[in-house]
């Protein structure tokens, strides 16, 4: 009696409509026992045993409704056509081929069932009623059957498409997540890249003075370590502003932009670096609005050029250059010349290319574009373009 197309969690409530089902079948039919036996006119007797022993077994061949449907449905219809009390089962077959078969097996079965009972009516009249009023009631009775169950079978099918989209959604959703989860290890990825390796390289360039020049003035000394001090001190600052970004939304953290852009060139100056600033859009001056978004991936790229000098290019001037102006675009630049010769400090080896790659990101992002690569006079060049909306 299992229904192919259920599923186990159904499995309790098919048990309690079958049985339904079979009960309703099999009182009819029994109801039609007794009317044939009342009937006045005279019937054989065997014809009314085969009549009953075949509704009985259309009764129960009601078990296996949902495993052969089609089958069963026509086996009923022809079996209506000389027994009257299989007429209850052949409907019910009728309504579980609208469920779950196809439209055209349903009106394959309800046409066969409407010809096996019309055959019936035209050997054994109702002898009680119109003729007219019998067909019409039987016509009806098919025509409300079949719309019924192509009715449950409707809505079954709803239900089911809004299963597969809830299922599509919780997956979408769940792909969404995995999404954001990894964009977000990535920002944080080039955050912690960006602000540590800035003070990291302080760190160390003021390290490596200090371990090259062990005869250097005593002032000299103490001001290297200084700055070797307050760069450690500002790097585990940066440090747990950056993993605060595990603990709460990006947009809460204190993030820089284009306002600390100033602080960041005295910052150079001040650990040796020779920076000239040549800002034509007045990015630094506070005069212009540049967007947040745009602004931060402008301070990366300024702290990333610094940090690059001062890790490859030891003793290399400097020139930040800004240019552009509001409604078209914003152009950053850093460019520094060739490593001065024997300044005493070594460049790092580091040439992972994560902190290009991550503010090529950064462009992409803002739908920016990042150009990088070296001058003619020896140096080094990298330029950011952005939109700079009005």
């Amino acid at each position: 009696m299992g229904d192919t197309t259920g599923t186990r969690e159904w499995a309790p409530r098919q048990v309690v409509v079958d049985a339904g089902l079979f009960l309703l079948a099999a009182a009819v039919a029994l109801i039609t026992v007794v009317q044939q036996a009342n009937d006045p006119v005279p019937v054989s007797d065997w014809v009314l045993q085969v009549d009953a022993v075949t509704g009985a077994v259309g009764c129960v061949a009601l078990w296996w409704r949902r495993r052969f449907p089609f089958v069963l449905g026509v086996a009923l219809a022809v079996a209506s056509a000389f027994a009257e009390t299989a007429a209850p089962a052949a409907v019910v077959a009728l309504f579980t081929v609208a469920v779950h078969r196809s439209t055209r097996e349903t009106v394959t079965v309800c046409a066969i069932s409407l010809a096996a009972i019309t055959a019936y009516q035209l050997r054994w009249p109702e002898t009680g009623a119109p003729v007219l009023s019998v067909f019409t009631a039987i016509g009806l009775g098919h025509l409300a059957t079949v719309a019924w169950g192509l009715s449950v079978r409707n809505r079954r099918a709803l239900v089911a498409s809004l299963r597969e989209r809830a299922a599509a959604a919780e997956v979408e959703a769940l792909l969404r997540a995995e999404r954001a989860e990894r964009e977000a290890r990535g920002a944080l990825a080039r955050e912690m890249h960006d602000v540590l390796g800035h003070r990291l390289s302080l760190l160390s360039l003021h390290a490596g003075a200090l371990r090259y020049r062990p005869d250097a003035p005593a002032e000299d000394r103490v001001r290297a370590a200084e700055v070797v001090r307050e760069n450690a001190h500002r790097a585990l600052q940066d440090l747990r502003e950056v993993i605060g970004v595990l603990r709460a939304p990006l947009g809460e953290l204190p993030l820089p932009g284009v306002a600390d852009l100033p602080e960041l060139i005295d910052e150079a100056r001040h650990a040796g670096t020779a920076v000239e600033l040549r800002d034509e859009a007045g990015v630094t001056t506070g005069g212009l609005d540049l967007p947040e978004t745009q602004g931060r991936t402008v301070y990366r790229l300024v702290q990333e050029g610094l940090t690059n000098v001062r890790k490859h290019a030891p003793g290399a001037r400097v020139v930040v250059r800004f240019a552009g102006r509001p409604g078209d675009h914003v152009t950053a630049e850093v460019e520094n010349t060739a490593a001065a010769p024997r300044t005493g400090a070594r460049p790092l080896p580091d040439a992972s290319g994560q902190g290009l790659r991550g503010l090529a990101e950064r462009a992409r992002l803002v739908a920016g574009r990042l150009d990088h690569g070296p001058t003619e006079s020896g140096g080094w060049r990298v330029a950011l373009r952005l939109p700079w909306p009005s």
